[in-house]
């Protein structure tokens, strides 16, 4: 019977597949005695040699998506499952205790885990805690006869139903199978839904309960647009949403017109379109979809897809390959910004009641200064090579600007010296935390730009923690309090000559762009794939009326919900 569901629109498309259940097995079992003890370690081996060829699959199909450095990981856990101390201890305990597989791998591959944490001065070895996790859980599966979910050995065309995606989830995805998601929680600033949208994918997120409304097979049609879910679709269902896909396929097609056109509204006035991006090989991207700058470069994927910390070289390397590949045009590169819900196994951090409000991004740079100097020394030298921008993110203190900006200067002073030519550059700021906000008069007098985070200032802002379902209700782009925040920032900007721009996902939402453009922010940075849409959407509107539109949702709209109603009353 079919059935519709309603969840948060994540990334535009339709797309219609069989549902495949990317849900985590029950891998409960209950120890037991045996009594022929070499059916058991012979059921073992079965299911460790299931496991490898599993594994040399994922390895395979990861190195051919992701690259070869990339698939590595996949080389560690057949390692372990090749290690005889490992293996061979969970045989000798079937033997000699004459207990059943399940139970002597669990109690082996704790030990192991165990051991390999408290190597708190080796963090390498700290890291195999991790692989054996994960190559006990496939071992158990197969014991077990359970299926573990494989997004990478996907070969055909499905929809995933999942509670949650994981960034290292969503990076198995190949977007030839897989046509869209759908999950119970989440919202639109999501890691999986900016994953969706860089893979061009449609995604609904916020289902609440996908994960029990569907089952594995059912047909599902997903509109990324409306965030509409169809269970079971009607064939008359099947028709209508077919369209729709040939209908914003054409549009996508109209879009891709405007790839090399300025951005311009309707009275003539140019805004500055840029893309954020997580690593160099996503400037392809940016440069297929038109994108006028890099307005946000997370320098923290560089720390967090390396074992170590990143040397000089390597990061100068990163860095310029982004500036040179942008051709002249501005890069804005963001130092690290680690802590809150990102982490690197190789530089613990300490355990926290409220971590968003924590040790984390500028906070770490300035404490330790010898991981943030070797980023400055890297960013100096790459801007040579183009035009650079550097943000610091997590200001909350003008004495933090300027502790940061010293040290960047000294850094500057240094190479300098050593012969080392370095370009010119702009320094600016995140404006993420609502004390930099509300004195953003100040900060304009010394900082060369602001970037609006609008998902850790609206956070901030409402109290409320954007990836908490329960209150998911407080993630309010368009409330008065919020624009008013952005308001001020902006004529902050203009009235000291510097430019304002916004990095959050609200730069790319066509609900805040008219609201933006009234208010005159300058560069509007998003995910790459909304550049041309917002392109389209800019060149209908008139600079006058949006700035009309804008003072009624900061005086006169007392809710989000008000600010919803008048863009979608006034602009068509």
């Amino acid at each position: 019977m079919t059935k519709t569901l309603k969840g948060i629109a994540a990334s535009d498309g339709v797309a219609i597949a069989k549902a495949y259940l990317l849900v985590q097995p029950d891998l409960s079992f209950s120890k037991s005695a045996v009594d022929d003890v070499n059916k058991e370690t012979d059921r073992l081996q079965n299911a460790i040699d299931k496991s490898n060829s599993e594994l040399q699959q994922i390895r395979d199909i990861a190195a051919k998506s992701l690259g070869e450095e990339e698939a590595q990981v996949f080389d560690a856990h057949m390692m372990i499952l090749a290690d005889p101390e490992f293996t061979g201890a969970v045989k000798q305990k079937i033997e000699e205790e004459k207990v059943n597989a399940e139970s002597a791998l669990d109690e082996v591959s704790t030990t192991f885990i165990k051991m390999f944490e408290a190597m708190t001065d080796n963090p390498y070895m700290q890291e195999r805690a991790a692989d054996v996790r994960d190559v006990t859980k496939r071992i158990m599966a197969h014991l077990l006869g359970v299926t573990l979910p494989n997004p990478a050995l996907i070969n055909e065309e499905v929809i995933i139903v999942a509670h949650d995606l994981t960034p290292s989830d969503t990076a198995q995805l190949n977007k030839k199978y897989v046509k869209a998601f759908v999950t119970d929680i989440g919202g639109r600033t999501a890691h999986s839904a900016i994953m969706a949208r860089s893979l061009e994918i449609p995604a609904i997120v916020g289902t609440d309960t996908v994960t029990k409304d569907i089952k594995e097979g059912q047909k599902v049609i997903v509109d990324g647009n409306t965030g509409d879910i169809v269970v079971d679709p009607t064939d008359a269902d099947v028709e209508k949403y077919q369209n729709l896909a040939k209908e914003y396929a054409a549009q996508k097609a109209e879009w891709a017109k405007l790839r090399n056109e300025a951005t311009m509204t309707a009275d003539g006035k140019h805004f500055e379109l840029a893309a954020n991006i997580g690593t160099p090989k996503d400037l392809t991207g940016v440069l297929d979809n038109g994108a006028e700058a890099v307005g946000l470069y997370r320098t923290e994927f560089l720390y967090m897809d390396s074992a170590e910390l990143p040397t000089e070289d390597d990061q100068f390397e990163a860095y310029k390959n982004v500036i040179e590949g942008m051709n002249g045009k501005p890069v804005v590169v963001r130092t690290m910004d680690i802590g809150g819900d990102k982490h690197l196994p190789y530089l613990p951090l300490p355990e926290e009641m409220n971590p968003f409000l924590g040790y984390r991004a500028i906070r770490i740079s300035l404490d330790r200064q010898d991981i943030f100097r070797t980023q400055l020394r890297a960013l100096l030298r790459a801007s040579a090579f183009g035009h650079l921008r550097i943000m610091f993110p997590m200001i909350a203190t003008l004495q933090e600007f300027r502790q940061a900006k010293s040290i960047l200067l000294e850094e500057e002073k240094k190479l300098v010296a050593d012969g080392v030519k370095v370009g010119k550059f702009e320094v600016g700021i995140m404006i993420e935390i609502p004390a930099a906000a509300v004195l953003a008069d100040q900060f304009a007098k010394e900082v060369d730009f602001f970037s609006i985070g609008t998902n850790d200032l609206i956070q901030y802002s409402m109290a409320a923690d954007r990836g908490n379902e329960h209150v998911s209700y407080l993630y309010q782009p368009y409330n008065p309090s919020i624009l008013r925040l952005v308001k001020h920032v902006i004529e902050s900007a203009h009235k000291e000559g510097k430019w304002a721009g916004m990095c959050g996902e609200a730069a790319g939402d066509p609900i805040m762009v008219p609201l933006l453009v009234g208010l005159g922010l300058d560069e509007f940075s998003m995910s790459a794939t909304s550049i041309l849409k917002v392109r389209s959407l800019m060149k209908r509107l008139d600079t006058k009326e949006m700035a009309k539109l804008a003072e009624k949702a900061v005086t006169e709209s007392l809710t989000n919900d008000d600010n919803i109603k008048l863009v979608k009353d006034n602009v068509k």
